[in-house]
């Protein structure tokens, strides 16, 4: 079997598609609460502490200097991103912690429902009837 042949294999397996969709639809989530965090959440808690943007909050450890004609950034602690990649964390993780609860009571559910047997098929139920009949003849 070919290198080509076995990779198609690999890469058409169930597991690797479901992956790459889980992979596509999760940074698109990532986007989506890293904006929430950014534009719904962090805004008001800039109001409450008095107007302070996270994001931008650093400590300087060195200034931005000029060395031999060439200009060298700052070293800073950039604690506000910090911050914000932390708030984005604790939401992504609530909302895959409700995702998962809710599956696993909809599992619960189908679980705890009792399985009804199924209908006997027309034709059983005739056959039935008349194996039913011939005993009592």
């Amino acid at each position: 079997m070919g290198m080509i042949q076995e990779f198609k294999e690999f890469a058409m397996r169930g597991n690797v598609v479901d992956m790459a969709v889980g992979i596509v639809i999760g940074a698109a989530f990532g986007k989506i609460v890293s904006s929430f965090v950014a534009d719904v959440v962090m805004p008001p808690i800039g109001m409450i502490t008095g107007g302070i943007d996270f994001s931008e909050q650093a400590i300087t450890l060195q200034e931005a200097q000029v060395v031999d004609g060439d200009e060298v950034a700052a070293v800073t602690i950039n604690y506000g991103a910090f911050i914000n990649t932390v708030i984005d964390f604790v939401i992504i993780a609530f909302a895959i912690f409700m995702v998962i609860k809710l599956m696993n009571a909809a599992k619960k559910k189908e679980e705890a429902a009792p399985a009804e047997p199924p209908k006997p098929s027309a034709e059983v139920q005739l056959l039935t009837e008349i194996r039913d009949q011939l005993k009592r003849a």
